[in-house]
């Protein structure tokens, strides 16, 4: 079995919608898969997939495996596509030796983890007992891994294929949660003689929150609050500040809209060019393409009152946002983050996102503690969503070993074991199965959550190599 393989998997896959909550097609896809091929499998109430394939002829002594990745994709886009997650195919192009989606999420963030699980399915290759687990809902809320139950499968000995660096191999990871906050809105006329301007920044790289949070990428969602707050708030009128997308995604773009006199028009439009200049200079390096803009708009027939719009504007720049504290026993692991996801004006709400990791999970707790104090001073309500646990490493992992003697034997180098700060659903799978040895690891995958996500298509044929040789030879 080669990459081509998976590959071609992996074609009909971006074909298929797969939203997270919305996974039905990708269901019925490995259901038809496992059926055309009589291979057994069952799925659970959570819309968890397994398929079974049984050991080879003389290898039925080797041990059972389970291979897991998730079913859904993060579906973010670039304001100007015209993309539909629910009907339209994943576009891609394939350019200097990278699968790219240049105004969408790829989803090979999981979706080339389904595709390698597929592939072996697929072949002849003479190999132990399988069990491919396909979980739902990951990038939300790991849904599929939560409500996953006792006996779904029966190995000892896990492979998550849901990381994103070729060369590492993960044994660890941060655990999180979502701390949701709303704002009760009351809404006032806008002033006589007001103008109606709206505020953009936009240009962020994004990326995935926690994977990414260590790349001191610009939050969009927070450099708008950073705008609003350098104007008197007795200066302007918000009407509308909306901004992100996503739990765990890096808010690309904001807009948000106000009301000023006439008369400050011109100054508010020359400050907020001064600010782009700002911005621009600060974030040249991780957000070459980041800008701030303006145009006049008439669309709104009222305002947020002050009181609402001070204690908003006010929490989200005392709000922390980017990491908290790096790890004391592993070089250069982000350990606990906070980060603002999004911002929305709602008829009669104000919906703040935000997102907590740590691989302590007291830590977890105590930067959630800073958010949900944060907000409780600005009068807001706070709820906590999606707790999961961190997955601890175990230096004295078999998996690991076995993997790690097998990517020395293909390649000749030795990997790099490390933890990662994004959530796996290994801690999950860990505090259910606490008898499971488990490893992570994947292709080189660039950008995920974010559009322009792209798949490095030499490291994915390594990967397929590595996955090979530790299935194959497992003992």
């Amino acid at each position: 079995m080669d990459s081509s393989l998976v590959i071609k998997f992996f074609e009909e896959i971006t074909k298929i919608p797969r939203e997270s909550g919305h996974e039905e097609k990708i269901a019925e896809y490995l259901i038809n898969f496992a059926k055309e091929r009589n291979l057994e499998y069952k799925k659970d109430k959570v819309g968890n997939v397994l398929i079974i394939k049984e050991a080879s002829k003389g290898k039925e002594d080797v041990p059972s495996l389970v291979l897991q990745s998730h079913q859904d994709m993060v579906c973010e886009k670039t304001p100007e596509s015209t993309h539909n997650f629910e009907t339209d195919p994943i576009k891609y192009v394939i350019e200097d030796g990278w699968m790219i989606a240049k105004e969408t999420t790829l989803g090979a963030d999981d979706g080339i983890g389904v595709a390698a699980s597929l592939a072996l399915l697929d072949s002849d290759i003479a190999m132990g007992r399988l069990e491919c687990l396909f979980t739902t809902s990951e990038e939300t809320g790991m849904d599929g891994a939560m409500g996953l139950e006792e006996g779904f499968f029966t190995s000892k000995t896990l492979i998550n294929l849901d990381s994103e660096d070729e060369g590492q191999l993960f044994v660890g990871c941060a655990g999180g949660l979502n701390t949701t906050i709303d704002f009760d809105i009351k809404r006032e006329a806008i002033l006589d003689g007001y103008k109606q301007l709206k505020l953009k920044v936009f240009g962020g790289q994004g990326g995935h929150s926690g994977d990414d949070i260590n790349k001191l990428r610009m939050n969009a969602v927070q450099q708008m609050a950073r705008f609003l707050y350098t104007l008197p708030f007795d200066s302007y009128q918000l009407l509308d500040y909306n901004g992100g997308n996503k739990y765990n995604a890096i808010p690309r773009d904001a807009e948000a809209v106000i009301a000023i006199p006439s008369s400050e028009f011109d100054k508010v439009k020359a400050e907020l060019e001064r600010f782009s200049h700002t911005i621009s200079s600060e974030f040249a390096t991780s957000d070459p393409n980041v800008k701030a803009s303006c145009e006049e708009v008439n669309t709104y027939s009222s305002a947020l009152d002050k009181s609402v719009t001070t204690r908003l504007i006010r929490s989200l720049v005392a709000l922390h946002n980017g990491i908290a504290a790096m790890s004391q026993d592993i070089p250069d692991l982000v350990e606990t983050s906070s980060h603002l996801a999004f911002v929305k004006v709602q008829d009669s709400k104000i919906i703040v996102g935000t997102s907590q990791r740590s691989s302590v999970d007291t830590a977890k707790m105590a930067v959630a503690d800073k958010v949900k104090a944060c907000f409780e001073l600005a009068g807001a309500n706070v709820v906590r969503s999606d707790i999961y646990p961190g997955w601890k490493p175990n230096m004295q992992s078999h998996v690991m070993d076995r993997t790690v003697e097998a990517y020395k034997k293909i390649f000749n180098v030795e990997p790099k074991v490390k933890a990662i700060h994004a959530g796996l659903e290994c801690g999950l799978f860990l505090e259910k199965f606490p008898y499971l040895d488990m490893i992570s690891f994947g292709p080189t995958l660039k950008g995920c959550h974010a559009p322009g996500e792209r798949l490095n298509l030499e490291s994915n044929e390594k990967f397929v190599k590595l996955l090979v040789e530790v299935v194959t030879n497992y003992s």
